[in-house]
């Protein structure tokens, strides 16, 4: 596989032989369980990412009806348990590709099925709506503060440290007053 940053104007096929037969060249390779292409785009991993967590909402919609089935708290549990770290896996190697909108729309719609679930909602109940119910924070925010958690705890980046409170500087030192003069414009009667 050909890594470049650039965007290549015509693929190159390499000609590698190993035991005098040749290596086929490949535009993606799993490495860990992460789906890295040649472009970095990742767009194959969210899509492979989405689908593994769709073919489990569909077994879990099975026993979680909008009458019957699981409780809420059953499913928050299944959706923290397998649904979330499936969803988070290497983020902080992937995190970036959320600057395109479709790899966000594929995610949003894995959480959107567990919320629809979780509030037993009707599917025309909308993403941001269904968060604020179910009281899970959305996935993109979700994944960006794990991803920023992982680079503090390896140095990586500062965090902002809260000041003690005693070092709070004063809120009467901190606010400036100025006092505005105006002239009385005295009319004559």
């Amino acid at each position: 596989m050909v890594i470049t940053w650039n965007k290549p104007k015509s693929r190159r096929d390499f000609k590698i032989f190993l035991n005098n037969k040749k290596l086929q060249q490949e535009d993606t390779t799993k490495y860990l369980g992460l789906i890295i292409d040649r472009r970095f785009n990742f767009n194959e991993l969210i899509g492979n990412i989405a689908g593994k967590c769709i073919k489990i909402m569909r077994a879990l919609s099975k026993s979680a009806k909008i009458n019957w089935g699981l409780r809420h708290d059953v499913l928050r549990i299944i959706y923290a348990g397998s649904t979330l770290p499936i969803l988070s896996y290497g983020a902080p190697l992937w995190i970036e590709c959320f600057k395109r909108k479709h790899n966000v729309a594929k995610l949003k719609r894995v959480q959107r099925l567990i919320n629809i679930k979780l509030a037993r909602a009707y599917r025309t109940t909308s993403h941001e709506i269904l968060c604020v119910l179910t009281g899970i924070t959305p996935i993109q925010i979700e994944l960006r503060s794990q991803a920023k958690d992982y680079y503090y705890t390896r140095g990586k980046a500062q965090m902002d440290a809260p000041k003690c409170y005693r070092k709070w500087t004063h809120p009467v030192k901190a606010i400036e007053l100025k006092e505005k003069c105006e002239e009385k414009k005295v009319q004559a009667a």
